[in-house]
């Protein structure tokens, strides 16, 4: 009852007068229901903003794309090339690249794996990866990831400084034979594909791999600047990565890794010059753990379309890259094959 209300009946004395409140101050029951109001608003904003997290949680919102390696290289060409087919024919909202090198990519990997559940996310990986894991014994591998696509296969080309007084694919083999810890080699990084070139080269030319004289790069342009400063005596990595300085005369190329010669790429395969050696760096994506079935058709899809677009076929001829593209299950079998594959190469040079 307020000072207001008239006296009960019951009650001839009218209560005493409450005395007045402080300016400011509120009655308790006020300062509940203001609280619980407060916290009523609250409880709805959360809910909006996990709403619109979950909305805007696929890759057509916002697509995060990793790459597990230092800028300038093969996996971060592919990825920033990614970008630019979606971003110019606005597949996604936005897309954003993040270099997280070291490591022979397993430093991402295990980045990506601890992602579980978000299908906003990709990696690039391929054969370098795979020989990486096997040599160093990374916990994690390619099967704490979810598969998405094989996208294109390269080759490597292993090159010398123009002045070089290493000539031939020969002379190369000569020299290992003669004194194997006197060509230093760089590349990618340790049991990675530029790593099990040079083992298996060595390894044709009889000389024990184990005495490889390799320095592993994060990036191929590392690799292309220890080339050019006299610090390395040869250096392998993906035809793409050295193509630049094999034209302008400031490399030469011995050799190239694929099992049969390529259009467009004037270098003779090993094979061609009677060394059996074959080994094809393949390039595909794959996002985290624990996506589902709807996630991961979210990203395949975007990845089709990159690989329909005009740009992305251009991007394929430019590079010379050999189209291999592949998803679902055909995609997930071929991992496994690769894997076994991979292994054996390493163990057998004694990588692994």
């Amino acid at each position: 009852m307020s000072a207001s209300d008239p006296p009960d009946s019951a009650s001839p004395e009218r209560p005493p007068t409450p005395p007045p409140r402080r300016p400011g101050a509120f009655r308790p029951v006020a300062r509940g229901v203001a609280v619980v109001a407060t916290l009523a608003l609250v409880g709805v904003a959360v809910v909006d903003i996990l709403n619109s997290a979950e909305a805007g949680s696929g890759p057509r919102d916002r697509l995060h794309i990793t790459v597990p390696a230092a800028p300038g290289g093969g996996w971060d060409s592919v990825g920033r090339e990614i970008q630019s087919v979606i971003d110019g024919e606005g597949f996604a909202n936005t897309t954003e690249v993040l270099n997280v090198p070291g490591a022979g990519g397993t430093i991402g990997l295990a980045r990506v794996a601890n992602q579980g559940g978000r299908g906003d996310t990709m990696m690039i990986t391929g054969t370098v990866m795979m020989g990486t894991i096997a040599a160093t014994g990374s916990p994690n591998d390619l099967t704490d990831v979810t598969p998405i696509a094989r996208l294109a296969d390269d080759y490597g080309v292993v090159v010398v400084p123009a002045d070089s007084p290493i000539r031939t694919l020969d002379d190369l083999l000569d020299q290992w034979r003669a004194d194997p810890r006197s060509v230093a080699v760089g590349g990618g990084s340790v049991g990675g594909t530029d790593h099990l070139i040079a083992g298996m080269l060595m390894d044709e030319a009889g000389a024990d791999a184990s005495n490889l004289n390799y320095i592993p790069y994060a990036g191929g342009g590392e690799a292309v600047a220890g080339l050019l400063s006299g610090s390395l005596d040869a250096g392998v990595s993906g035809y793409d990565e050295f193509s630049a300085q094999i034209e302008s005369g400031e490399v030469r190329a011995l050799g190239l890794s694929a099992a049969e010669p390529v259009d467009g790429i004037d270098i003779p395969t090993f094979r061609q010059q009677g060394v059996d050696v074959e080994l094809a760096n393949w390039r595909g994506v794959v996002a985290p753990p624990g996506l589902s079935d709807n996630q991961r058709a979210d990203l395949e899809e975007v990845l089709e379309q990159v690989h329909g677009t005009r740009q992305w076929q251009d991007t394929l001829e430019t590079q010379e890259w050999q189209d291999t593209f592949l998803t679902g299950e055909p995609f997930e079998r071929f991992v496994e094959r690769e894997t076994a594959r991979i292994t054996e190469i390493s163990e057998e040079l004694g990588l692994a």
